[in-house]
């Protein structure tokens, strides 16, 4: 073959070799577009499941602060309780056990942390042990997505806190002896009587209208710490509600 002969070959193959290309990369573009739109379906189906997981923290954060707020506020009524019923001598046993005290109002005070992050709460006491079970819905829905019926979604979440005595009650002590003052009227010469009672009469009795002071109660706590609540002694120092009981989320 001459040089000449194959030049115009090649001036033939040309122009065909290029259409061929052109109907090559005409072909190529539609599976690109469809690659692309591929792809981006799938960055927004991730970013629907991160709304998804972002609501659902946040009603998990709203459960497990309406449940400790629920089960502190239990634990500062029994302490509260506990004192008083020392100081009276009344009967104490059942708030020291972490019993004892209606849950109405640590339910309320769940609900009022549910609503500060933005949630709604269902609250519902237990006991044997103390605990508060809580359920919080999300007020805000996911919001809409890629994924149908999101727009509409509430994300719901469950916590339970559990209060728990920490201290135990040391061997109980009897009352003390009753007192010898006098009773206003009794004194001597006459019309104004002396007055030798500090705060008992001569029988031994509180004044009237006030309860008997109570024993005083030891308490042998965790981590070897030790508390005594003498009514015989008002500037005595008392424990704190977390001395007494703990608050704790359950697993």
């Amino acid at each position: 073959m001459t040089r000449g002969a194959s030049r115009r070959r090649a001036r033939r193959a040309g122009p065909e070799g290029d259409a061929r290309g052109a109907r090559d990369s005409g072909q190529a573009f539609p599976v690109y577009i469809v690659a692309v739109a591929g792809l981006l379906f799938l960055a927004l189906a991730f970013f629907a499941v991160g709304q998804a997981a972002a609501v659902r923290n946040s009603a998990q954060t709203a459960a497990d602060a309406a449940a400790l707020a629920a089960g502190q506020k239990y634990r500062d009524q029994l302490t509260t309780k506990l004192l008083d019923a020392v100081r009276t001598g009344a009967p104490w046993r059942d708030f020291l056990d972490g019993r004892g005290v209606p849950g109405d109002e640590a339910c309320t005070n769940a609900q009022w942390f549910a609503g500060r992050n933005d949630a709604d709460a269902t609250c519902t006491p237990g006991s044997y042990p103390t605990s508060f079970a809580v359920q919080a819905d999300t007020r805000k829905t996911v919001g809409r997505s890629v994924i149908p019926g999101t727009e509409g979604k509430h994300a719901s979440a469950r916590a339970k806190a559990v209060v728990e005595p920490r201290c135990a009650a040391g061997p109980q002590r009897e009352p003390g002896p009753p007192g010898t003052g006098q009773d206003e009227g009794q004194g001597q010469g006459g019309d104004q009587g002396q007055s030798g009672g500090q705060g008992q009469n001569e029988d031994g009795d509180p004044p009237a209208g006030e309860p008997a002071p109570g024993p005083p109660l030891d308490l042998v706590c965790e981590h070897g710490k030790k508390w005594t609540i003498d009514p015989a002694d008002p500037r005595g120092e008392l424990p704190e509600a977390s001395d007494l009981f703990s608050v704790r989320l359950a697993e």
